[in-house]
C-alpha cells in the first residue's frame, strides 16, 4: 500500500457535514434541497462507531468505501438522526476557529437555517466527563446558529476517541479554504498537545516538513493568549506572522508591550488592524542600539561601529579613519581563514 495514498478514515464523517460550514450542501442534499433531513425519535439511539480509526494508516479505496457507506444511510435514512437540545451541546475541546471579524456572514447563515431548516446533522459524542450532556466533532456553526434561534439540533452520534477527534478536525480543516493561515497552525500547535505524531500532523494538515516547521516556529515563539487576542488577520499571512515571531524570539520582554497595546484595542478594529497594532508594538518597544566608538590606543578617533545580531556597520571618522576602514576590508580574508582555522581546532 503506498504511503502517499494513506489517510485517516475519520475523513470520511466530515464529508457529511464539513460543507455546511461554508454555506454549500454537500452533493447529495444539493439534488434533494427541498427535503430536509427527518428526526426519528427510536426509544434507543445507535451510536455509529468509527471503527478502528488507525491514522495515516488506511488506504484510499478503504476511505471512500466507507464514506459511500455513510451517504448511503445519511440519504436512506437508517443513521440514528436525533433532536438534542443545544443547551446540552458542548464545543469540541480543541477549537479549529478564532473569532470571526466579520458578524454580518454568520447571521446570514443564521437567517438561511431559520429559512430553510437545518439540511445536515451535526456529528456529536458523548461527553467524557459528563454523560448526559455530548461534544460536537462537526457542525460548530450550526449548533451556534440553532443555539441563536431556539431550535433543537439534528444530530447523529458516533464514538471517536480524543486522539481521534483532534486528527479528524485536522483532516476536515485541510480542506477548508476560509481558514486562515494563524488558525491552521494554532490547530497544529493543538495536534503537537495531544501528542499526535509528526507524520500524522502532516497528514492531518496536507503540510509538508517545512510548513510544519514554520508554524512552529510560530506558535511556539507567539504566546497562545497574543494570538487570541489578535485574531483570524485573513489578510496576513505566513512572512508577516513569522516576522512577529522574531521580533518576539529575539527580545521577549517585549511581550508585555505588545500585551499593553492589543488591550487597548480590545473591541476595536478586525485582527487585520490588530495584527499591526502587535507589530508595531514590539518593534516600537525595541531599544535602539547605540554605535560603540573605534579609537587607537592613544586615544585618536578612527570612528564607530554598530552591532546586531546579524549585521556590523562601521563608519569612518577623518582621514585616519578611513585608512582604517580600507585595512580592515584587506584584512576580511585573512579573518575569515581565522575563523575557519580556530573553528576546526576547537579554539
Amino acid at each position: 500500500m503506498n504511503k502517499s495514498n494513506r489517510k485517516s478514515i475519520v475523513a470520511s464523517f466530515g464529508l457529511l457535514s464539513a460543507s455546511l460550514e461554508s454555506g454549500q450542501a454537500p452533493e447529495h442534499e444539493q439534488e434533494q434541497e427541498q427535503q430536509p433531513v427527518a428526526a426519528p425519535a427510536p426509544p434507543s439511539v445507535k451510536r455509529v462507531g468509527a471503527g478502528v480509526i488507525g491514522a495515516a494508516h488506511r488506504a484510499i479505496d478503504d476511505i471512500r468505501t466507507e464514506r459511500d457507506r455513510l451517504k448511503a444511510m445519511v440519504e436512506a435514512g437508517t443513521l440514528s438522526v436525533r433532536e438534542i437540545d443545544p443547551s446540552l451541546m458542548d464545543p469540541s475541546p480543541y477549537p479549529d476557529r478564532l473569532p470571526d471579524d466579520d458578524a454580518a456572514a454568520f447571521a446570514q447563515f443564521k437567517r438561511s437555517i431559520e429559512a430553510e431548516g437545518q439540511k445536515v446533522p451535526v456529528q456529536v459524542r458523548k461527553h467524557p466527563a459528563s454523560p448526559d450532556r455530548y461534544q460536537i466533532v462537526y457542525g460548530h456553526r450550526r449548533w451556534r446558529a440553532l443555539s441563536a434561534i431556539g431550535r433543537a439540533v439534528l444530530a447523529i452520534e458516533i464514538e471517536i476517541s480524543d486522539a481521534d477527534l483532534i486528527l479528524a478536525q485536522g483532516i476536515e480543516n485541510a480542506s477548508r479554504q476560509d481558514l486562515t493561515w494563524i488558525e491552521r497552525a494554532l490547530f497544529a500547535s493543538r495536534l503537537d498537545e495531544a501528542s499526535i505524531k509528526t507524520h500524522a500532523i502532516k497528514a492531518a494538515l496536507s503540510i509538508d516538513d517545512a510548513e510544519l516547521a514554520r508554524m512552529r516556529g510560530v506558535y511556539r515563539a507567539i504566546p497562545r493568549d497574543v494570538i487570541e487576542a489578535i485574531g483570524r488577520a485573513p489578510k496576513v499571512g505566513r512572512p508577516r506572522w513569522g516576522d512577529l515571531a522574531k521580533a518576539i524570539s529575539d527580545n521577549a520582554e517585549r511581550l508585555a508591550s505588545l500585551r499593553a497595546a492589543l488591550a487597548s484595542t480590545e473591541g476595536i478594529g478586525g485582527s487585520d488592524q490588530r495584527f499591526l497594532v502587535a507589530l508595531q508594538a514590539i518593534k516600537s518597544s525595541a531599544p535602539k542600539p547605540e554605535p560603540a566608538p573605534i579609537a587607537t590606543g592613544s586615544g585618536q578617533a578612527l570612528g564607530e561601529y554598530l552591532a546586531s545580531a546579524k549585521e556590523v556597520r562601521i563608519k569612518a571618522s577623518g582621514a585616519l579613519g578611513t585608512e582604517f576602514l580600507k585595512f580592515v576590508e584587506a584584512e576580511l580574508p585573512a579573518l575569515a581563514e581565522r575563523f575557519v582555522h580556530n573553528r576546526s581546532s576547537g579554539a
